[in-house]
């Protein structure tokens, strides 16, 4: 047995279906920022209020994947949590993030599979109980016993 899991980490032999975790994140300008920075994604539609306001969206937006990394710190940090293995991932975007939004994002447990340690979540973010962003996460779960 392993005494040394992270709290917060939920290991493959307590997973259950259904189960839930979620996060709540005001996106700032500074968080696009340093996401421009990082994944030197620069587009002006995140960074130049001027160029933004003439594009569909009538103003900035943050970037797509910034709203997705709040999927993976969910699983990252709550469900499974630390030492979480990603796998996969599946995003659909259905309306955009503006800086100031708060930003709900859940995951819940679709599917397990207690032999290969691999748990399937179902994913979304929402803006004042819109969703803005939805996919699905196959994971491998930490587990307790050694490999």
């Amino acid at each position: 047995m392993l005494d040394n899991m992270p709290r917060g980490t939920i290991c493959i032999e307590d997973i259950e279906m259904g189960m839930t975790r979620h996060l709540r994140k005001q996106v700032t300008d500074r968080d696009i920022e340093l996401f421009a920075e990082v994944s030197t994604d620069r587009n002006p539609v995140h960074l130049d209020d001027d160029y933004a306001q003439d594009t569909i969206f009538e103003g900035r937006i943050a970037h797509g994947m910034l709203t997705a990394g709040l999927i993976s710190a969910v699983i990252g940090e709550q469900l499974p949590g630390h030492g979480t293995v990603y796998m996969g991932q599946t995003l659909k975007f259905l309306a955009p993030v503006r800086p100031d939004d708060v930003v709900y994002a859940e995951v819940k447990v679709i599917g397990i599979d207690h032999a290969k340690r691999r748990v399937t979540l179902e994913c979304h973010c929402a803006v004042d109980g819109k969703k803005v962003l939805i996919g699905e996460a196959k994971v491998l779960a930490p587990s307790r016993k050694f490999d």
